[in-house]
């Protein structure tokens, strides 16, 4: 969905040429959508709001390249995930480096809001390498194609079918389910 101001202002799809407006156009209607794909992946909310954060701070900082509104939000996806994947490389390094890393995953809040299935199918994710983690994500959760899978990951349509299969697989085994 679009918003009124965006589209007012020639933000839309096929409206105007205007980025910041675009730029703004897709900052209202995918942030939510961003930070929950961030989130699944690194696993806290602070870090991801601050990954699509500064995925948005990119964004705005090269406006001029910014001319093709049916582009930005697949470039925002990718930005995330390639983002993602860098701040869970740094916590790696950390971990090597035994500075013990524990994210703040979930408040009692929070935790207490969720059915403990949903909680097991969470922690059973967190588990999974990362790029099977980013693949189910981009499927399940944002609802991607295969193809958009690919391009936000920067992995073939068969490396996406390939992975997809076998993070089902270890899903179902880490959660006892017969496949």
């Amino acid at each position: 969905m679009e918003t009124e101001e965006a589209v007012a202002r020639g933000g839309g799809p096929g409206g105007g040429d205007d980025p910041a407006a675009m730029l703004t156009a897709l900052f209202a209607d995918h942030h939510v959508s961003l930070v929950r794909l961030a989130l699944l992946v690194v696993g806290d909310r602070p870090t991801a709001e601050d990954v699509v954060q500064d995925v948005f701070t990119a964004m705005h900082a090269r406006l001029e390249r910014l001319r093709d509104h049916d582009r930005m939000l697949p470039y925002a996806r990718r930005a995330v995930v390639n983002k993602c994947r860098t701040v869970l490389r740094r916590r790696r390094l950390a971990g090597r480096l035994h500075r013990h890393y524990e994210p703040p995953v979930w408040s009692a809040e929070s935790a207490a809001l969720l059915g403990e299935e949903h909680r097991e199918v969470l922690a059973a994710l967190r588990e999974l390498p990362d790029r099977q983690r980013e693949v189910l994500v981009l499927r399940f959760y944002l609802g991607l194609d295969e193809a958009q899978i690919a391009e936000a990951a920067r992995i073939s349509r068969g490396t996406v079918k390939s992975t997809s299969s076998r993070a089902l697989a270890a899903l179902a085994a880490r959660l006892g389910e017969e496949e």
